[in-house]
């Protein structure tokens, strides 16, 4: 699992362009699905959850159609990558 947390500047657009243009090229590079949460405290603050591992993950960061998606996203600034505490069983 990757989560990443960024800014956007249209929750809408960002809705839109992730299920479309961004669910295409994520499919491409390996990931098996995705998860969006609006930050209850901040909507324009998304956090993703991606079933992508690691090396695919690179792969993605790579491509170099990224930067364009990621400004039609409207991601305001590179996003932060969250850092697993710890893996349970359940």
């Amino acid at each position: 699992m990757i989560v990443t947390i960024a800014n956007v500047a249209d929750p809408d657009r960002f809705l839109n362009v992730f299920e479309t243009v961004g669910a295409e090229k994520r499919r491409e590079h390996g990931c098996r699905g995705a998860w969006v949460y609006f930050d209850p405290d901040d909507t324009h603050r998304v956090w993703s959850v991606f079933d992508w591992d690691a090396k695919d993950y690179d792969k993605f960061l790579a491509d170099p159609e990224i930067p364009a998606i990621a400004r039609e996203l409207g991601i305001e600034a590179p996003p932060v990558h969250a850092v697993a505490a710890t893996e349970l069983d359940a």
